[in-house]
């Protein structure tokens, strides 16, 4: 059983930067790509960001774009989630999931394991 679990998660100022962590443990396999989603206070769960574990290339929501980057270590299975000049719109639970599958997905329908979400909360 492929297991996302996210880490760092916490409460910033506006302008701060926070970096979450996920691991992905259990049976893994080279071809996963993985993806953070949020959901905002009261808001559906949206895409963030997401990296192919093959080419590495990576996409972003629109709202993050400029401000979040999503990398990997393939050595420790562990993906990484840099947020820089947080917002107060920022606040959210965000999960880490992983996609069983070697390409670049946005939808959470492509994702097949979930991690239980990391609170970020960002006062102004």
């Amino acid at each position: 059983q492929v297991r996302p679990v996210e880490a760092g998660g916490g409460m910033v100022q506006a302008g701060d930067s926070l970096r979450l962590s996920c691991v992905l443990s259990g049976r893994t396999f080279s071809n996963y790509s993985m993806g953070w989603f949020r959901r905002p206070p009261g808001k559906e769960r949206d895409f963030v960001a997401a990296i192919a574990w093959g080419d590495h290339s990576t996409s972003y929501a629109d709202s993050v774009k400029g401000r979040f980057t999503i990398s990997r270590d393939s050595a420790s299975n562990t993906v990484y989630l840099q947020m820089s000049s947080l917002k107060p719109e920022d606040t959210a639970v965000y999960y880490c999931a992983a996609a069983g599958a070697g390409g670049l997905y946005r939808r959470a329908y492509d994702y097949h394991y979930w991690g239980q979400g990391t609170q970020v909360t960002v006062s102004s």
